[in-house]
């Protein structure tokens, strides 16, 4: 094998490694602090502490089955769906800056193309042809 192939499969299993830690950490963490993430729900959406644990749940779910090859693509694409339903919250963040005193305005901002970015990564190490 060459080089350039250890070195990108090396960077492939880091990225599962990480990407699994990030999603189950961050969902784990809806159910620690779920205050955290009611204050971002967008208050048109019925029942926040249940949608909290609910993103949460899959959030963990997601972040599992990622570390499964067999269930990676499919726990890929779930999360990419979860990734798109919860990006209306950091847009709400920024229309209503006002209520996060806190953050500054460019972090809410730098929020949405982030959410481009974790997409992008999950697409590149789960879901993407091998």
């Amino acid at each position: 094998m060459n080089l350039l192939f250890l070195v990108a499969l090396r960077m492939r299993q880091t990225s599962i490694a990480l990407i699994c830690v990030f999603f189950i950490v961050a969902g784990v963490n809806h159910f620690v602090k779920p205050g955290v993430y009611l204050k971002i729900m967008p208050e048109y959406l019925p029942w926040p502490l249940a949608l909290v644990h609910v993103s949460g749940f899959f959030e963990v779910l997601g972040g599992v089955g990622l570390a499964v090859p067999r269930l990676r693509r499919a726990a890929g694409i779930g999360l990419i769906a979860l990734l798109f339903a919860v990006f209306p919250a950091n847009v709400d963040m920024l229309m209503n800056a006002d209520q996060f005193p806190a953050i500054p305005v460019w972090a809410l901002v730098a929020r949405l193309p982030l959410q481009g970015v974790l997409i992008a990564w999950v697409w590149w190490t789960a879901v993407k042809s091998r």
